[in-house]
Order: structure tokens, then sequence, then C-alpha cells
């Protein structure tokens, strides 16, 4: 799972277009059949649009089992019941065209083009309305879009963020410079046709890169951040927090990930990869002790104020590599009996995988986002001493080839060999 704010590849990166036309509060409609999409092979961003829900899930069976059959029986997918419209997370990026009107948009898969779209079957709705809304207000207020091939332009990207279980939502506006002319009516002619929006936030991106969102940002309304629950806990997602597009899905997935770590209440957890506390905070209700390790500095902040929200006492958040800490908990005789372990699409690391059978816990949940990066990490996990017990594969991104999966590993007995 990508830890920063660049679109992960294949991962149903589809930022939200507008419709076009002047009409600033219409919100398009969105409700159509999934074949209708008259862009999808432009944007790249839901390759399986075409294909039933039924078929889509068959068809990433037979991949997961071919990857990583041999480690284990592959158990039946974990499918969501309305697979459409469930991506809390929605980015458009903006441009104008040849007239100098805005366009809001994908950037067409491999280049920096935009393409515009009517709607996107996999966003949410308000997010879509809110997205319309703006990029009909633009004209009015006068305000530039930027242009990258000369850097000139003002309003670069909008980020909207969904609160699935509280309904907060937070909108970014990602613009070149801190200062937007008008702000105050701006916000107001917002808020006036999206009275649902609980916070808006400058962010300032002045760099030519592809990285969505900048280092400054500054909120222009409300708090600057939003809530949301997953598993009875409370999370509070700023602009940059990761956090799950898929809501749903991720109840789903961290509760099979904690069910599968098998707790008594007795055991000490290492939670790697943490981010901001989310499967640590989940898991300690049935833990002994729970240990998070992340190296992002943001991240620790906010996954302590977390842990403190939820009124966790027996969790402890540490800024650290988390290869680093293991082999320092390995030296100092120290033992975890559970490793959650939570790596980018990339997969984890040799030094990381090698720092974790030094500390040999007893028992790794292993969450992955690409089942070819899994294959090869359970190839040097099963040759030390590890077998996959349980192989659940999680419809995360349906429209899409990626998918979840949780694998829980034993160690073996000595007698097993």
């Amino acid at each position: 799972m990508n830890k920063d704010n660049t679109p992960r590849k294949n991962e149903t990166t589809k930022s939200r277009v507008t419709p076009k036309g002047d009409g600033a509060a219409k919100k398009p409609s969105v409700k159509r059949t999934p074949g209708k999409c008259p862009v999808s092979k432009k944007c790249g961003g839901c390759q399986m649009i075409d294909v039933s829900y039924k078929e889509q899930i068959k068809r990433k069976h037979k991949r997961v089992e071919e990857l990583i059959g041999k480690y284990g029986k592959v158990e039946p997918f974990m499918e969501m019941e309305h697979p459409e419209h469930y991506r809390c997370k929605v980015h458009a990026v903006f441009t104008h065209d040849r007239k100098g009107n805005p366009v809001s948009g994908i950037y067409k898969e491999g280049t920096h083009d935009v393409v515009p779209v009517d709607a996107c079957y996999l966003e949410n709705e308000k997010a879509d309305a809110i997205i319309a809304t703006i990029r009909g207000m633009l004209k009015s207020f006068k305000i530039k879009t930027y242009d990258e091939d000369n850097g000139f332009g003002l309003f670069r990207h909008v980020l909207i963020r969904v609160g699935h279980n509280t309904g907060e939502i937070m909108v970014v506006l990602v613009l070149t410079s801190p200062i937007l002319p008008s702000k105050n009516n701006f916000v107001k002619a917002l808020l006036k046709e999206h009275p649902e929006i609980t916070t808006i936030v400058i962010n300032v991106n002045d760099k030519h890169t592809s990285m969505i969102l900048g280092d400054k940002e500054k909120a222009i309304y409300g708090p600057g951040f939003i809530y949301d629950t997953v598993c009875g806990m409370k999370f509070k997602i700023s602009p940059k927090s990761f956090y799950q597009v898929n809501p749903v899905q991720t109840e789903k997935l961290y509760s099979k990930a904690v069910e599968l770590a098998g707790l008594t209440g007795k055991e000490t957890v290492l939670d790697c990869y943490c981010g901001v506390g989310t499967i640590g905070i989940i898991a300690s209700p049935k833990a002994g002790e729970v240990i998070s390790v992340e190296i992002n500095k943001d991240a620790v902040r906010d996954a302590r104020l977390n842990a403190k929200m939820n009124e966790i006492k027996n969790i402890t958040v540490y800024e650290n590599d988390a290869s680093k800490f293991m082999v320092q908990m390995a030296e100092a005789g120290d033992h975890a009996d559970v490793v959650f372990m939570d790596p980018p699409r990339s997969g984890s690391t040799e030094i990381f995988l090698g720092s974790m059978f030094k500390l040999n816990p007893d028992r790794v949940v292993y969450i992955s986002c690409s089942p070819d990066s899994l294959a090869n990490d359970l190839e040097i996990i099963t040759k030390n001493g590890y077998k996959a017990e349980r192989i659940i594969p999680v419809d995360m991104f349906p429209f899409t080839r990626s998918c979840e999966t949780v694998v829980l590993l034993t160690k073996r007995s000595v007698s097993a060999g």
C-alpha cells in the first residue's frame, strides 16, 4: 500500500472528471451500466469495466492460484456486495481546453494528457458532485488552471476524502500559490452547494512534479482533517494520511487479519509498516501488548494521536525503520508472538525479511496488495521455517485487476523440517 501521495500503479487511480458546461451545482448522472464508460480504454483505471462481477472474481482467483497456490489452498474471495462507487479518496487533475475553459479529469494512461470523463463508476458520488461544482466555479472567480507545459496557472488538483461511516468530507485544493483569490467568497459559494463539506484545505505544490500534494498546507474552513471509523475504532484522516480507499472492504480485510492472528489477550504483537496505526489499534483489544513501528514521522504522530483518541493503553508507537527495530528486539532478547506486515506494492525487502527471521515470531500475518510481490516474498519466507496456513484474497478494487491477499504464516515444527 502506497504510503505517500503518489498514485499506486494498477490501484484504480481514476481521477474524477466533471461534465462540460457552466452549471456549477449540477450533479452528473453516474447511474449507468459499467460497459457504457466511453473512456475506459484511454483511462486504463478499470481494466474489467466490461466484465461481470462474478467473472472478475473468477479471473482474479485463478491468477492468485497461479501465483501462490503452490504455498497452500487459496480460499474463496471475500467479495464486495455492492461493487461500485467504493472509492472514498478521489483525485481530479485540472487543466483547460484551447479556449481556456476549465477541464478536470484523469491523466491518460502513460501520459500527462488529461482525459475528460462524464462520470466514474468506481468513485464516491458526493465527491463527484463537489468536483463538478468546483470546476463550474473557476471561471466566475477568474481562477486559471495550471498549465504543465509553461508552468503558469494556479489551480492544479482537487483531492477529496470522504469518511464512509462518519459522513465527514474533506476537500483539498492543490494550488501553485497559498493565495486563493476571493477565498472567503469561494468557500461560501462551495458550502452553499455542498453544506456536507466539513473541512477545506489549501495545499501548495509549486514544483514541476508528478506528486499530487506539496509540503505546505493550511485549512481555510474547518479543522483541516476528518474522522472515520473502522472495526469500531476512530481514525483521524489528514490530506496526506494513508487510509484505504475502499472502507467497506477494509473492514473485512482488517477483521480477517486480526482473526487469523489468533489472539487470546496475552500475545505481544508487532505491527510493521503501521502507517497511522490502523491494524495495531484494531488488534489491541485482543492482544497483551502492541508495538507499532513506522518510519514516517507524520504517520507516527497520527498513529499516537489515534491510539490516544481510542483510549488504547497497551500500544506503543515507535518512529523507526521496522527492519532495524526487529534486529534490536532480537538482540535485546525480546520476542513477538505475532508480526503484522503490510508492505507497499513492491513487497517486502530481503533486509526486512532477514530481520523478521532473527526475531522469529510464532505467527506472521502478511497483508499484500500485489499477488506478484507476495509470491516472491512467500518463496523466501517458506524457505525460512514458515508455512502458509491460510490464504484469503480480498476484492478491494472491483473492476480492476488488483486484489489484496491476507496470508497467515506459522512456524514449522522441528519434526516437520
